[in-house]
């Protein structure tokens, strides 16, 4: 098949989740056309079978606001019908599925259809907003089929909206041959000293990710085990975290990494993940540290509870319980058996229910569901 995807590509879940579906689906044989204003962030090189098409926003002065969704939508309809796409994958409702149903409208007669899936705060902050509700309703019905990321955003997305088509649920996956334990070595001699505990955040440092809470619960661990934090990402708070370890103290062993291309070579290297979200409609970094053998502690909301199951590949915590969040994370730190026997257990929870060998196939069959029904 010839499969556009449309994503944000940001150091977000969306755009991870849409560019490693790209990459899989190439690997499968598939032809894949990116088709968004920047390189998805982790489409690192050229790959085979893998295309990118830049969308080209002018800038003028009547517009206080760039015409994005338009453009986007031209972009679209140009790449579906010089490429031949035989179908379009939008990541995350606004704008993207908008903008895939106006370059259908535009092919007529010819048919590029549309699957849309949806992230998470696209449904339960953008979506809702009085501005943008009616809108999001319409551009999901008017979609050829509809995916959610977990039970719980499907749950959400049928009481906020009450959409008149299906829902289904296709979790989040991981890449289980590129995330998994490894020899350190060096690698991890240049984040922690040795005979420290390395603790890891990933994430966009939005607010909802509570990265200032990450430096709390590390500063309680800290005081009573050898350890580093390393973070890794970037976004509006990250500032805010870094005066906080400033001010306790912590700088030397709290690392800020910024963005990385590489992050399964990181998370191999770490003891505990902490991912102490106001919000996760499912918990992607947790799953792909999961992956690597590395216990998590993480916010009990969402569709996480989906993903990690409370003592035995991690702990989950209410939000913002960050006394109760370090507890935990010394209770894995200080015994190295109980530490091993969940991670074993957090990649076998990996290995059975969301590698990509198990995911992708999933979304080839809803593919060829969606062309049969439009030919």
């Amino acid at each position: 098949m010839k499969i556009g995807i449309t994503c944000y590509p940001t150091y977000g879940g969306s755009g991870v989740v849409a560019t490693e579906l790209g990459l899989e689906l190439a690997a499968r044989g598939h032809e894949i056309h990116f088709i968004s204003y920047a390189m998805p962030v982790r489409i690192t090189e050229a790959a085979e079978r893998i295309q990118f098409h830049e969308v080209e926003v002018m800038n003028y002065p009547l517009f206080d606001h760039v015409p994005y969704t338009l453009a986007l939508a031209t972009k679209i309809y140009e790449v579906g019908i010089n490429e031949g796409l035989d179908l379009m994958h939008v990541h995350y409702a606004i704008p993207h599925s908008v903008s895939a149903y106006l370059a259908r409208a535009m092919a007529a007669p010819r048919r590029i259809p549309f699957v849309t899936t949806l992230h998470g705060t696209d449904i339960t902050l953008v979506g809702i907003d009085r501005s943008y509700l009616p809108i999001t309703r319409f551009s999901i019905e008017q979609s050829d089929a509809v995916t959610a990321i977990s039970a719980h955003l499907r749950s959400k997305t049928l009481e906020l909206f009450e959409p008149r088509c299906e829902v289904e649920v296709i979790p989040n996956f991981v890449n289980c041959d590129l995330f998994q334990a490894g020899d350190c070595g060096e690698r991890r001699g240049s984040l922690a000293p040795e005979d420290h505990k390395l603790l890891m955040h990933l994430s966009n440092f939005r607010p909802v990710k509570r990265v200032v809470d990450v430096v709390e619960i590390f500063s309680r661990v800290a005081a009573k085990v050898p350890s580093t934090l390393v973070l890794i990402g970037d976004g509006p708070d990250r500032s805010a975290a870094e005066r906080l370890a400033r001010d306790k103290g912590l700088t030397s062993q709290v690392r800020f990494l910024g963005k990385q291309d590489r992050v399964h070579e990181l998370l191999a290297c770490a003891d505990l993940l902490l991912l102490p979200s106001d919000m996760e409609s499912f918990g992607l970094a947790a799953l792909e540290a999961m992956a690597c053998e590395v216990p998590v502690i993480c916010s009990r909301v969402g569709g996480v509870p989906e993903v990690v199951r409370d003592g035995v590949e991690g702990f989950l915590v209410a939000p913002r319980d960050v006394d109760t969040m370090a507890e935990r994370a010394l209770r894995i730190l200080t015994d190295s058996e109980f530490q091993a026997s969940m991670g074993r257990a957090a990649r076998a929870r990996a290995l059975d229910q969301f590698c990509a060998s198990k995911i992708v196939p999933l979304y080839e069959i809803l593919y060829k569901k969606v062309l049969d029904k439009t030919v």
